[in-house]
């Protein structure tokens, strides 16, 4: 017996996306909203639906996303990883194509933390010699 649902985890920066491959006619969607409504901008719906392209795997699977912290970008981000990941459930040989394209790579880039004593991660307050 094959599985039906396929799951995957994708991080990026702060954004944390948890996303759900099940068998269908290709719709997205992104925390209850079609993909277009959620995002609002078609550059990143583009980085979202790249692993399905390249996999040639878009009307085959409807992909339900929960994604959480971050920004837009971050999150779009996420849900590509997260994506990636599910497709490799799906079939292994996905993995050649997915990896070439940096799409199981996880983003670390994160915002800094603050110290104590400085304004910002790394600024300090203006120098007074007297």
């Amino acid at each position: 017996m094959a599985l039906t649902n396929y799951y995957g985890t994708g991080r990026r920066k702060c954004s944390v996306a948890k996303v759900r491959l099940v068998p269908g006619q290709g719709r997205i969607q992104v925390n209850g909203k079609e993909i277009g409504d959620y995002f609002g901008r078609k550059v990143l719906e583009v980085i979202v639906r790249q692993p399905l392209e390249i996999t040639g795997t878009s009307d085959k699977y409807d992909v339900v996303v929960s994604v959480e912290g971050g920004g837009v970008t971050g999150q779009a981000g996420a849900i590509r990883h997260g994506l990636s990941r599910a497709l490799l459930l799906v079939d292994d040989t996905f993995r050649s194509p997915l990896k070439k394209a940096g799409f199981l790579t996880r983003d670390p880039r994160m915002k800094e933390r603050r110290k104590y004593g400085l304004k910002k991660a790394r600024k300090a307050p203006q120098f007074s010699k007297r």
